[in-house]
């Protein structure tokens, strides 16, 4: 007894004296395709589907025994034939034809999983072309933020030395009007630096990270020291113990105090900000969360606000590049970050950083 497969395109019918191959539409199993079940013939001679066939009547083979199951993908095409044949008159056992069905069954799941395969490196190939092109979309923008920001300073400079000069000239201080028009200009010059500063620490984060044990508590601290100024008026609050992450001490507080200066400005106008820092265990990593008592973001601005430049709430001064600049950071610790509800009705701003301690 032999075992062929047959496919669309030919089918090999293997005999005890050789093997030949030979177009479907001449085959056994090219009749059957279409049947609702396996084919099972004990003398195909006998059987007016088969009597005729070449590889029956003796032209190109002498086949009596004959059984097919079909090969049905999950799409429910049939796609070729699993058959057993041989030139003695035979019959199976209801356990040997249970056998040769899901024998086909397998065979399906082995084209299936190579197609799947195929398609699956294209799918890789491609993420990785665009991997490729948005890494260098990053380093082609950081070089251009850090250009444009260095270019801009000089001139900038200039203008404020001037204006500074300007505003000590007599004339100027003994005249109201021009007084606050250059007090106005000076304030505009002061605005475009800090603007400026912002762009080129766009430029800069997430090279040349110096990852260690980072204690987020001791961090937290730190920031409420230094933000004493921003947090007038407002609670920073501790939810629970905060856990040592393994960060760039200096990028990661970075990305806080960007977070909590954000709570408490687009909180105050509100009400009395409170902002709540709190931390879990994240697979092999750590959430970090960063909540308010705010008015919120919009779930359809939650993605956008993390773009370059894009500011939802022009109530407040920015030029857009915080939550960028954050974003940016958080990617080069291998992490992710997002908006959510937070538990008072404000923002929630999360931050997940994996392990990369090598515990």
């Amino acid at each position: 007894m032999n075992l062929i497969t047959a496919s669309e395109q030919v089918s090999v019918a293997t005999h005890g004296w050789g093997a030949q191959v030979c177009g479907i539409e001449d085959s056994l199993c090219a009749s059957i395709l279409d049947d609702p079940g396996p084919v099972f013939v004990s003398d195909a001679s006998r059987d007016p589907r088969f009597s005729a066939n070449p590889f029956v009547d003796g032209r190109l083979a002498s086949v009596r025994f004959y059984a097919a199951s079909q090969l049905i993908t999950p799409a429910g095409v049939a796609i070729g034939t699993l058959c057993l044949f041989d030139t003695q008159p035979r019959t199976l056992t209801g356990e040997q034809r249970g056998a040769l069905t899901t024998l086909a069954d397998r065979v399906v799941d082995v084209l299936e999983l190579g197609r799947r395969t195929t398609q699956l490196e294209e799918s890789l190939t491609r993420l990785h072309a665009v991997r490729e092109d948005l890494r260098r979309s990053h380093e082609q923008l950081g070089a251009f933020a850090g250009q444009a920001a260095h270019d801009l300073r000089n001139p900038l400079t200039s203008v404020s030395m001037s204006l500074q000069l300007l505003a000590e000239q007599p004339s100027v201080s003994a005249d109201d009007d021009a007084r606050w028009m250059v007090e106005r200009a000076l304030a505009g010059t002061a605005r475009m630096e800090a603007l400026i500063e912002e762009l080129l620490g766009y430029a800069q984060v997430g090279a040349a990270l110096r990852p260690g044990p980072v204690d987020l508590a001791e961090l937290v601290e730190q920031l409420r020291a230094e933000l004493d100024g921003t947090l007038a008026g407002a609670s920073l609050v501790v939810d629970g113990t905060l856990p040592v992450v393994q960060a760039d001490r200096t990028q990661l507080g970075a990305v806080l105090a960007n977070l909590v200066t954000n709570a408490v400005e687009f909180t105050r106008p509100v009400r009395e900000p409170v902002v709540t820092v709190s931390a879990r265990p994240a697979g092999r990593g750590w959430r970090v969360e960063v909540a308010d008592n705010g008015p919120g973001v919009p779930a359809e601005d939650r993605d956008r606000v993390f773009e370059p430049l894009v500011r939802v709430d022009r109530s407040t001064d920015g030029a857009g590049l915080g939550l960028s600049i954050c974003r940016r950071i958080v990617r080069a610790h291998g992490g992710s970050i997002g908006l959510a509800d937070g538990p008072a009705g404000g923002a929630l701003v999360w931050l997940e950083l994996p392990d990369v301690s090598g515990a």
